[in-house]
This record gives structure tokens, sequence and C-alpha cells, in this order.
């Protein structure tokens, strides 16, 4: 039971990165900045008090590859908030990431056995793309999303699920500790992003924006280690999947604090998000 409490420790820091995010604002280029300088911080406040056994060669590539994936895939989640607005982006974005975490589970590093486990398996996937299927229809009541932002928006969120997908698996498959992890991985996620933010033409990368936004990487911070440490403990299949729930936070928090969307659009994000949630349920079944 405290393995699975642990794994829902990341749907709140990741549910309230984005909603905080949204309300300090800045242009993408500050978001992530002050994210990934603030998730630094906190890696650095860590490795005072635990420090990495050795830093062997796998650690230092899992490192970087990892934050490689994780680089792309948040920057393009965080440009999906401005083209589809939180309470759309990040349903669409945990149920594809779901999937592709699901599927490495089961065929790469044989997480489940059972029958029974597959039933749930399968009954959680269909659910899942059920739900994203909802969410994602348009209807008269869509708001200020064009189509144009809509069609690029759904682009946008499916290369960032397949680079956070990666960022998922990428420590189990080194079998990387989540601890030795934290501060190689905080640093090669600064550079990562700080390269491609600086190519970005008028970056403004240290703006008071940036600055700002680094409250949103003390979330992240909180989420990620929790994650790594869930996935050690869990399983890939369980522990990622819980710590997706925080749709939950953000698509909520979308609704009420961020004020998206109205009129049919709420059935239509409520449905999908406990299509999504029920999805979640049976995937923590297969433990």
């Amino acid at each position: 039971m405290s393995s699975l409490l642990l794994g829902l420790v990341p749907a709140l820091g990741w549910g309230m990165q984005a909603i905080v995010m949204q309300i300090v604002g800045g242009k993408f280029t500050n978001k992530v900045m002050g994210m990934v300088t603030g998730n630094l911080i906190f890696a650095a406040i860590i490795f005072i008090f635990r420090q990495p056994a050795s830093l062997t060669p796998s650690l230092i590539i899992g490192a970087v590859l990892c934050s490689v994936f994780w680089g792309i895939g948040q920057i393009l989640q965080v440009c999906s908030f401005d083209l589809l607005g939180v309470s759309m982006a990040m349903p669409i974005n945990t149920a594809e990431q779901l999937i592709g975490t699901i599927l490495f589970g089961v065929f790469y590093f044989h997480e489940w056995h059972t029958t029974r486990q597959y039933l749930f398996g399968i009954v959680a996937i269909l659910l899942i793309i059920v739900g994203v299927i909802v969410i994602s229809i348009r209807g008269k009541g869509s708001g200020s999303v064009s189509p144009q932002d809509f069609l690029h928006g759904i682009v946008v969120v499916s290369v960032s699920s397949a680079g956070l997908v990666g960022y998922a698996v990428i420590p189990r498959i080194f079998g990387l500790n989540g601890w030795d992890m934290l501060l190689p991985q905080a640093i090669a996620m600064w550079l990562v992003i700080s390269g491609i933010v600086s190519r970005v033409r008028d970056n403004h990368m240290w703006r008071v924006k940036s600055w700002q936004n680094i409250i949103t990487g003390f979330c992240f911070g909180i989420a990620n280690l929790t994650m790594l440490l869930s996935n050690e403990l869990n399983g890939v299949s369980i522990g990622y999947t819980l710590s997706q729930m925080n749709v939950v936070v953000s698509t909520i928090g979308g609704i009420v604090i961020l004020h998206e969307h109205a009129g049919e659009r709420h059935c239509k994000l409520i449905t999908g998000l406990l299509l999504i949630i029920g999805g979640a349920i049976f995937i923590g079944l297969t433990k």
C-alpha cells in the first residue's frame, strides 16, 4: 500500500506544475527554463543529504539520454498548452504516455504474467483510448481553439508523448537508482533545455518570468524523484500510470482555476477523464 501511495505523489506535483506554469505565464521558453532551473536547485539540495554511490558510465549515459527525451517531450508539452489549453492537452498527453509505458512494461520488462493481468490491462488500454477520443472530439462549444491549432496541437502532443515515454522507461532500461540519478539527470536536463532554448529566436530565457517559473521546477523535482522511486518499487506499467493521474489535478484546475472551455466541453472532458481514471484503476489491479 505504501508503494502505491508513493506512486500518487507525482500526480500532485505534475498536476500543480501545469497549473502554476499557466498562472505565472511567460513564453514557453521562460516556462521551461524556470522549471529546469528550479529542478536543478531541488536536486542540489537533495544531493547535500544523499550523494550517488558512484558516477558510473551507465548512470551518466542513462541520465543524458533520459534528459534528451524529456527535453523534447517537455518543450512540446508546454507548446501544446498554448495551442490546446491545459484541460485538453494534458488528458491527451497523459493517455498516450500511459499506453506507451504500459506496452513497454508488458513487452520489454515482462511485468505481466497471468491471464488476469492481461485481461485487466487490455480493458485499461481500451478505456484510456476511448477516453482520449472523447476528450479530443471538437464540438460547437470547443472554445477559442481554431481547427489549425487543434490539428497542430494533436501532432505536438503526440511527439511530446513519445519523448516522455522514453524519459519514463530509460532509467529502468539502464537499471538506475532514483536517488543516484537525480542530480546527474537534473544537470543534463538543464543543459539540454538551455541548448534548445538558446537557439529560439527572441527566447527571453533569463527574463523575470523565467525566474518566477522556478517554483514549477520544485513541483517537477518532487514529482520526478517520487516517480523514479515508484517505478523501481511498482514497475513501469503501474508506477508511471499512477504518476499520470496528474491529469485529474491539471484538467480540473484548468477548468476551475484557469477557466478554460465552457458549455458542452465540460461534459466531454469529465466523461473522458473518468474513462482514463477507470483505465488507471484497472492498471492498478494488475499488481
